[in-house]
């Protein structure tokens, strides 16, 4: 059996908020070493709790506009990933629609006409 690992460091100020985070993948197709992030989101769901864990983090340097852009590309994604593990065409459409809506007023997009 194959295993990978991906960890994250959270490096903190002296007030606890993140000051610098890496990351670093055994599989990673492009580097060895760690890379540097500005944020990060992960959802883990508990097989025996059967609810999510949440670790949303993110460095004083993050700009709103950088924020903007991680929530369209992670919305996007999340309607991809959905529509690919559910089959669920219909609903994984409204969350891509929802998406580009969320692209458009952040201006990340040009309006749709």
């Amino acid at each position: 059996m194959k295993k990978e690992t991906i960890s994250i460091k959270v490096e903190l100020d002296e007030s606890n908020v993140p000051s610098k985070l890496t990351w670093r993948s055994s599989d990673h197709p492009n580097k060895k070493g760690e890379e540097e992030a500005k944020a990060f989101l992960l959802s883990i769901f508990s097989k025996d709790q059967m609810d999510t864990l949440k670790i949303d983090l993110w460095t004083k340097e993050m700009q709103v506009s950088e924020m903007d852009r991680l929530f369209y590309n992670t919305l996007k994604g999340l309607s991809e990933t959905y529509k690919k593990a559910t089959n669920n065409t219909n609903m994984a459409s409204d969350m891509a629609r929802f998406a580009q809506y969320f692209g458009e007023e952040t201006d990340i997009l040009p309006k749709s006409s």
